[in-house]
């Protein structure tokens, strides 16, 4: 079923970008910038945190979290155990969440405007792992070139 694969790749890519904030040898780098790249690793990571937390959270778990965006890409040093545990803490919300949708809660109209009108829970779920995979990318190459060695 189609939740089930959207879980995996979810939980697959959330421990991916644990796996790339943790191999940053020197944490303060998760808060450094290069070139035209304007958001920092650690930054991308609240991103993806908030507006998951607000997309599959509060919009299909009614978790009641509220996402505050701006203070997504402002607040700096969060220390990286923290950014793990509430990535720890989104694997779980998300994998419960998303496997448990029918075939049937997948075509459904997403509760709230996304991208444009009408679009379903399995297109938004669909454009927020690639998303993630974006940011993913975006955190992988900030890494290494911050931390050339």
């Amino acid at each position: 079923m189609l939740s089930h694969v959207l879980a995996g790749f979810y939980e697959r890519d959330l421990r991916k970008l644990m796996e790339e904030i943790n191999s940053f040898h020197d944490e303060n780098n998760l808060w450094k910038t290069q070139g035209a790249v304007k958001n920092a690793s650690g930054n991308l990571v609240l991103h993806i945190i908030g507006g998951t937390n607000f997309l599959i959270g509060t919009t299909l778990a009614q978790t009641a979290y509220v996402r505050n965006r701006d203070q997504e890409f402002i607040r700096k040093d969060v220390p990286r155990k923290e950014l793990t545990a509430q990535l720890e803490d989104l694997i779980a919300m998300v994998t419960q969440t998303v496997s448990a949708l029918t075939s049937e809660d997948l075509e459904k109209e997403f509760p709230i405007f996304f991208d444009k009108p009408g679009t379903s829970v399995s297109y938004v779920l669909t454009q927020l792992l690639l998303h993630l995979n974006y940011h993913l990318g975006q955190v992988n190459y900030l890494r290494r070139v911050i931390e050339q060695h």
